[in-house]
Order: C-alpha cells, then structure tokens, then sequence
C-alpha cells in the first residue's frame, strides 16, 4: 500500500515536467537533428478556394483547388504541409496530394537571400449536397534560427447544391439524339482546297509521264527534215584532215551512209541494205538529175573500193567526194520543192 502512494505522488510531481517539455518540437534536421524551440501559432490570412470550372452556383462532384498563399518568404524557409487523412467523408474528400508552387522569385541586395511567393494547393470535390467548413490549414513555419511557427488560415465554406427538380410540372423525356448543326462554307473549304490541291497534283503527275513515254516514243519524237539531217551531218566531214590514207574508210563510209539514210527517208528505198548497183538501180525511175545521179554513183563506186580493196583515193578525188555529196542533197530537196509549188499553182488554177 505504501509503495502504492509513493507512484502516485511520482506521477503527480511529472506531470509539470511533461507539460514543459511540450513547449519544444522535435524536427528532424537531415544533418543536425536537433530538437528546435517551438515557435508561435499565427493567423494568417491568403486561403483559397478556386473552382475548375467557373460556374454561377457549385454542383456535386465539382473540382476545386483548396489551400493557401504565402507572399514574401525568405529562401532556404522549411515548409511542413498538412497530412492528407487516411479515411474520408464524400461529404468532402481530397483528389490529390498537397503541392507547392513557386509564383514568384524576388531577387535582393548581393549575399542578401531571394524572397519566394509560394501556394500550397490541394484537389478537393464533395458528392453531397450541404454547407461544409473546410478543414483549417495548418503550415508549420522553420525560420532560419530554427524556430518553428504555427501558421493557421482561416478555413473556407463551401455550398454544395444540386440541379432543383420541379416535382408539381416534371414530365420524364426520352433522350434526345445527336444534334447536327448545319456544316459552314468555312468548314468545307479546307477540304475544298485540298481537293483542288490534290487534283492539280494529279493532273501534273500525269502530263509528267505522258511527255517522258512521248519524248522516249519514235512516232512522237520531233524529226528535222531529211535534207537538214544530211547536211548537218555531212559538214561534219569538212577539211583535209580525215583524207589520210589510213583515215579514208571512215571518210568514205560516213558521206555514203549519210547519202543511203538521205536516199531512203527521200525516195522511200532500202538504201541501207542495198549495195551501190542495187541502189542506183532504184534511182533511175526517180526525178533526180541524170547527171548528178551518175556523178554520186562513181562516189559510191569510189567508195566501195576504198572500203574493200585497199584503195586509196587521190587528193582531188577525196576533195570532190564531200561537194558532189552535199550538190546532191540540196539539188533533190530543190526539185522536191519545185514540184511540190507546181502542184500548188496548178490546184489553183
């Protein structure tokens, strides 16, 4: 029984001693873990209650943004934020955890800390109609001389309402179908413009291939003339240089080749699997002159045995070849065209 009253005075003489050593905070410093004087508990004004949507009246499952502003505080400040409670009413439930943004930075005087304007927030949205007082929020405040301060803003109301039903008139509906609005020329041309676009592509795609098959198709290839064909080719011989008796064959063969290609798109012969006999044979039913027919046969003749007897032409011979072969061609395209004016002035009269 003795032993009895002496705990009981014990606890008695410890029950000052406990209710000092409430007025000091333990807060775990990551590098001094010292236990820091507990400071005041200030009101402090800046809460908030912001909707998501802005709205003339708050209905059930609406979102706003609940919590708090602090203007002005010293950089390196600790910030502790309220708990989320683990269990929750849907008279008032919070959708996320509490975050804090930075606003504003406020730069000072060299080695002077910077001043930061902070908001604490949190998601927040009741699913039952009524007037709730939000939980106060309570921020816990460590200076930089260790002292941690109790701010408390003042809780925000919030009036939660539903959509009021006219009981005496309601008449039940059935759901209403997809609205059509009516499609805008505004709507239509972009698409218009793409059509175009696309269609113009498509035009050009085409002429692009048609012009590459045409200009890669004999029958569409654009010919000069043959007497302007045999010319250009025949100026290609001019001068003395290829008369070297080693040069000759090629000589020869080019002008005789040039009058075969001339004589078949002229008078509508094989010139150029024929041999000079066969030819020439060819060429007396034709209206070129008796002369200058027999004059361009010796060339050939002469060119005949330069390619396959070894021969080798004289320098007159050799500067008589081209001129007999270029009075040929401009002599035939001549008497063509007279012939061709002949028949023009006889339809005439």
């Amino acid at each position: 029984m003795r032993n009895a009253l002496i705990y009981m005075m014990m606890l008695l003489c410890m029950l000052p001693l406990s209710a000092q050593e409430a007025d000091t905070v333990a807060v775990q410093d990551a590098d001094t873990l010292e236990i820091h004087p507990k400071g005041k508990v200030i009101p402090v004004t800046g809460a908030f209650l912001q909707p998501l949507q802005e709205r003339d009246s708050v209905l059930i499952a609406d979102q706003f943004l609940y919590g708090f502003r602090l203007d002005g505080v010293t950089e390196g400040t600790g910030l502790q934020l309220p708990e989320i409670p683990e269990k929750q009413d849907i008279r008032f439930m919070y959708l996320s955890p509490w975050v804090l943004d930075t606003l504003k930075v406020t730069k000072q005087g060299k080695g002077e800390p910077r001043l930061l304007d902070l908001r604490g927030r949190v998601l927040v949205t009741s699913f039952e109609e009524g007037v709730y007082d939000l939980p106060q929020i309570a921020v816990r405040r460590m200076t930089s001389d260790g002292t941690i301060d109790t701010l408390v803003f003042d809780p925000m109301r919030l009036d939660v309402r539903t959509m009021p039903v006219d009981t005496a008139t309601f008449v039940p509906h059935d759901i209403k179908g997809q609205m059509r609005y009516p499609v805008t020329f505004a709507e239509i041309l972009p698409w218009l413009i793409l059509f175009w676009v696309s269609a113009m592509l498509v035009i050009l795609i085409v002429c692009l291939i048609i012009m590459h098959r045409r200009r890669n198709d004999p029958a569409f290839a654009h010919k000069d003339p043959a007497h302007i064909v045999a010319l250009r080719k025949l100026d290609q011989y001019r001068g003395s240089k290829m008369w070297a008796p080693e040069k000759q064959k090629a000589f020869y063969s080019g002008v005789t080749d040039t009058l075969r290609e001339y004589m078949s798109e002229r008078y509508g012969i094989g010139a150029m699997e024929m041999t000079t006999a066969e030819i020439f044979d060819e060429m007396k039913s034709v209206d070129a002159p008796k002369e200058l027919v027999q004059e361009t046969k010796e060339l050939f003749e002469r060119a005949d045995f330069v390619k396959f007897a070894k021969y080798v032409a004289s320098d007159d011979d050799n500067a008589a070849a081209l001129p007999v072969a270029v009075r040929f061609v401009t002599e035939t395209y001549q008497a063509e065209i007279e012939t061709e004016s002949d028949k023009e002035e006889g339809g005439k009269e």
